[in-house]
Parts: structure tokens; C-alpha cells; sequence
């Protein structure tokens, strides 16, 4: 049995460390590959499954992970068929900001999740690593004030102009919730952690530089720090900036072990910007999916040639759809594994 540095959790053995070994930027025998979004989202079984739908929403799901963290700070959120959280009430003016919860309590309030982590890690009986989730304070701060999703994030954007002290100050609460939540999923079992800044392509470089880099830098450094002094084994960090193709070189310095692209970044261009200091993970266009089997053959080739066979994560620039065909995600999977074998005997 492996257990953790406190001793307080003995898990089966990993039996498949690839994933965490690209993460570090160790050298590997074949390409991991891993698909955002899993079950929960579009797997027939688990659709079906309504009480499988929400554990695996919740531990899959960025979105679920917002919506946690934000009821956690005492706003109220639904979940709106098909649109994802909603939140009835949503910050509209600083003095808003007193009515929050204090970030130390959210810990106490997510227990479950850190138990479905627990049972999954056991579960899963050392086949694949688990990987953590949570999203970064400034997309969890757009839920906050536009009330759930938007096309410009407009009264988001507004805050970080006309109120940026209040801006500010609300990201520094979120980033205190996020520490201890994802401090919390290491302690549980979670062997690598990734951070969505899913709204990372409505700022401009000089927003994302003031409201968004800082903090998901601070995140970085302080659950490091975190896991160290809870005497665990540290874990790969991954961030994943949808859209921040103008923020690469800075991710890449901001303290995480893998930077996430999506599939409008060219892999070439990315691996040039980042150096060989990070691993790089991505980038297929998920409706890659709906092409036939053989086509999405040749394309994770051309994918996999571009990126190299080191420091490489295949993963997809996004997430799954929910109509997607599982055989086609599968398809995905195995040309990942055959191509980047094939790669490396050349």
C-alpha cells in the first residue's frame, strides 16, 4: 500500500505513473492521454445514472467545481439545465462583497467532495492517477457578477475597471478559498491538480497581467507550500487558460509544471514560447470527434509530430460535447498510444 506522508490514508499502489511522470517532465515510454469533461458529461451510462451523473460532474466538471466553491461562500447557485450554474443574486455593488462568507470555512463545507476523492482514489485501485479540479478566481469571479455564463463577460469587465480595489479585493477572497480547497483534494487523494481559467480569453494581455496572472500564480505557490507542510509528496500542477494564447510565456513561468492549450494555439508556436521548462498539454479541436475514426487518426499524428514525444500530455483543447460518440473518444485514446510508440522507436 502507498500512503500519504501523514499516514492518515493508505491508497493501492499506482500502478500507471506515466501521466505523472510527463507532468514533471520525466522521460515516458508512450504519450499519456487524458479527455477534460469525462463521464459525467457524455458517457451514455453515466447520463443515466443520476446519482453517478453528480459525483462525476462534480469531480470532472470546471464548471461544478465553480459552483461549489461559490455556494461554499454562501451565494446562492442553481443548476440550469443545459446552461450550466446560475447564480439568482449576484454581485452588483462592492458593499456585496460583506454578505461572503468567510473563504477559511469553505473547507468545512465541501467535505463530500473531499470523501468522493477519497472513494474514487480507492476505486480506481492504482490504474490511473486522479486528477484534481478547481476553477482560477477570475473565471469563478465572472460567475459571481454576471450570474452564470455570458457571451462579453461586460459586467465582470466593468468591476475590473471602475472598481478595481473591489476587483481585487474579491479575487484575494477567492484565491483563499481555492488554496485550502485544492490543499484539501491532495490531502484526499487527488495526485495532480489542474486550474481552469476558463475565461481567460475575455481579458486582454495588460487585464489578464493585472487580475488574473497574479493570482493564479499565487494559487501555485501556496498549495505547494501547503501540501509540503501537510508532510505530503508534492504533486504536478497544471493550468489550463482557455483562449490566454497571448499569455504563454508568463504561464509558463507562473509556478505550474504543465500549461494547457487550447486548439487555436499552433503546437510548434507554443513549444517555442515555453522553451522545454514546462510540459505542454492539448490541443485537438474536440469536434475533431465527429470526423470518422481514420481521420481522427492522421490528425492526432500531425498533432503528436508537432509537439514531440517529451513533456507531451494529449489531451483536447476543451472539453467533450456531450453527443459525442464514446467509440470516437476511444479512437482518440488509442492513436495517441500508437502513434507516439511508433514516434519514439524513430
Amino acid at each position: 500500500m502507498e500512503a500519504n506522508g501523514k499516514g492518515s490514508q493508505s491508497f493501492p499502489e499506482l500502478k500507471n505513473d506515466t501521466f505523472l511522470r510527463a507532468a514533471w517532465g520525466e522521460e515516458t515510454d508512450y504519450t499519456p492521454v487524458w479527455c477534460m469533461r469525462q463521464a459525467g458529461r457524455y458517457l451514455p451510462e453515466f447520463r443515466e445514472t443520476r446519482a453517478a451523473q453528480d459525483f462525476f460532474s462534480t469531480c470532472r466538471s470546471p464548471e461544478a467545481c465553480c459552483e461549489l466553491t461559490l455556494q461554499a461562500l454562501g451565494m446562492e447557485v442553481t443548476m440550469v439545465p443545459g446552461k450550466g450554474p446560475s447564480f439568482p443574486e449576484p454581485l452588483r455593488e462592492e458593499r456585496d462583497l460583506e454578505h461572503l462568507r468567510d473563504p477559511t470555512a469553505v473547507v468545512s463545507e465541501l467535505g463530500y467532495v473531499f470523501q468522493a476523492i477519497t472513494l474514487t482514489r480507492q476505486q480506481l485501485a492504482g490504474r490511473v492517477p486522479l486528477i484534481g479540479f478547481a476553477g482560477a478566481p477570475w473565471t469563478l469571479m465572472t460567475y459571481m457578477i454576471e450570474g452564470g455564463s455570458s457571451s462579453t463577460m461586460a459586467q465582470a469587465k466593468r468591476w475590473l475597471y471602475q472598481r478595481p480595489q473591489a476587483s481585487h479585493q474579491l479575487l484575494r477572497i477567492l484565491t483563499d478559498a481555492l488554496v485550502p480547497y485544492l490543499i484539501g483534494q491532495v490531502v484526499a487523494g487527488a495526485q495532480a491538480l489542474q486550474l481552469f481559467e476558463s475565461h481567460a480569453g475575455h481579458l486582454g494581455p495588460q487585464l489578464f497581467n493585472t487580475f488574473a496572472l497574479p493570482y493564479i500564480r499565487d494559487v501555485a505557490k501556496r498549495v505547494k507550500a501547503g501540501v509540503q507542510e501537510a508532510g505530503l509528496a508534492p504533486v504536478p500542477m497544471i493550468i489550463f487558460a482557455k483562449d490566454g494564447h497571448f499569455a504563454l510565456e508568463e504561464l509558463a513561468q507562473s509556478g505550474y509544471e504543465v500549461v494547457g492549450l487550447d486548439w487555436t494555439v499552433a503546437p510548434k508556436k507554443a513549444r517555442e514560447l515555453v522553451g522545454k521548462m514546462v510540459t505542454l498539454q492539448g490541443n485537438l479541436d474536440p469536434c475533431a470527434l465527429y470526423a470518422s475514426e481514420e481521420e481522427i487518426g492522421k490528425l492526432v499524428q500531425q498533432m503528436l509530430d508537432d509537439f514531440g514525444p517529451q513533456r507531451y500530455i494529449a489531451n483536447l483543447g476543451h472539453g467533450l460535447y456531450p453527443d459525442m460518440d464514446p467509440e470516437h473518444v476511444g479512437a482518440f485514446v488509442d492513436a495517441v498510444h500508437r502513434h507516439s510508440r511508433l514516434l519514439r522507436k524513430n
